[in-house]
């Protein structure tokens, strides 16, 4: 206890020099909760969006549908089995057929992907329902980045060329009956979205898909050898893999912060002993042993980090709730990176992160005002009271 209340008097004794460690300390503590928090929030809202618009609670894929390889999508088809039909009448599967194909938008050819769900399917966040229509015409969804690339808008007809089961060329015009707006830009970039049945007619495929979402509800299927079973931690290691990669870069950033802070309070002991040998000599003199007075220093080093923590908290409790309630706008758009992006990402801001970190730097801090303490159990006490030390 005496040795806290000597610690926190030398410090506030020491004024500006104090304060200006408590400063880039703080900011250290507020800059590493911030981004850590900001890819938690990237991190369950990219999660989020790409379950509700296009991975559900998993899927199954036809065995030879690979979405790296646009050459499988000619053999990557099935007819669904009784089970599996069952399953998806009660929507608890959502077939989904996808084929090859191009469109003409204002005289330009442009490849796309064309994909066919049921209309009346409410797995999966997609506009599906504009793609019912009794007048005869075959309706079709686009993504917002795509229509921008295409120049479509709603009421459009565009023109679609596939090749069907049999390798025969066909084409059609296909009218758009809505343009989504998704922070998923795998279900939107360069694909058409049609109707199931329309597009299991243009292929000649009657009944059949590539592959089937599945949702909160459904239950094991049997196993089957044409569809192989893809778990939703599978489907989703990609934008996992990538966050990673960027907490990777986020730790540099974190370590580079909290050496220049280490930096400051590493100098601050060192020039604080060499200052203050005469009144180090007092202690020893009085009767404090070596040990004691290089515990009274690091505890005065580490108590840096104490009143960071408390000078961090009068300021960073507003402005991380305020960005945690309106989040934190990103101007490039998400299709640039391939990946789910909202414009706007949210933080998350756990217990065990702001703990984590604030004890985290209380040791560093802890550890690096000790080191430069150690030559005070080399001091000789007569040469400390002359103000020497060797």
């Amino acid at each position: 206890m005496l040795a806290l209340k000597l610690a926190l008097r030398n410090l506030l004794g020491a004024g500006l020099r104090t304060w200006l460690n408590v400063i880039v300390l703080s900011f250290s503590f507020i800059i590493i909760i911030w981004t850590k928090g900001l890819l938690a929030g990237w991190d369950r809202q990219a999660r989020n969006d790409m379950i509700e618009w296009e991975v559900g609670q998993g899927q199954y894929w036809q065995s030879n549908y690979d979405p790296y390889d646009p050459f499988t999508l000619n053999e990557s088809h099935e007819t669904l089995p009784e089970s599996y039909r069952s399953a998806a009448e009660a929507n608890l599967l959502v077939p989904v057929l996808i084929t090859q194909g191009s469109i003409y938008p204002q005289g330009r050819m442009q490849p796309v992907l064309i994909k066919g769900i049921p209309p009346e399917q409410q797995l999966l966040k997609l506009p599906t329902g504009l793609l019912s229509s009794d007048d005869g015409d075959i309706p079709g969804i686009l993504g917002k980045s795509m229509a921008e690339s295409t120049g479509l808008s709603e009421g459009d007809y565009v023109t679609v060329r596939w090749r069907d089961r049999n390798g025969t060329f066909d084409a059609t015009e296909v009218r758009i009956a809505g343009i989504f707006e998704t922070t998923v830009p795998s279900v939107d970039v360069g694909q058409v979205w049609l109707a199931l049945e329309d597009l299991q007619k243009m292929m000649l495929m009657p009944g059949e898909a590539t592959i089937l979402v599945r949702g909160s509800n459904a239950v094991a299927l049997p196993a089957d050898e044409a569809w192989v079973v893809k778990e939703q931690k599978e489907l989703l290691s990609d934008i996992e893999n990538i966050i990673k990669a960027k907490g990777m870069i986020g730790v540099i950033i974190w370590g580079i912060l909290l050496m220049m802070a280490m930096l400051a309070v590493f100098d601050t002991q060192v020039l604080s002993i060499f200052r203050r040998q005469k009144e180090i000599g007092t202690y020893i003199a009085l009767g404090m042993t070596r040990r004691q007075v290089v515990g009274l220093f690091t505890t005065e080093g580490a108590m840096h980090s104490v009143l960071a923590a408390l000078v961090g908290a009068l300021y960073g409790i507003p402005l991380l709730t305020m960005q945690a309630l309106r989040g934190v706008a990103i101007p490039v758009s998400s299709s640039d990176f391939g990946i789910a992006m909202a414009e706007r990402l949210y933080p998350v801001y756990s217990l065990s992160l702001i703990v984590g970190t604030v004890l985290i730097v209380m040791i560093v801090t802890t550890i690096v005002s000790y080191w430069p303490s150690r030559k005070i159990a080399k001091l000789n006490p007569t040469e400390a009271l002359r103000g020497r030390m060797q």
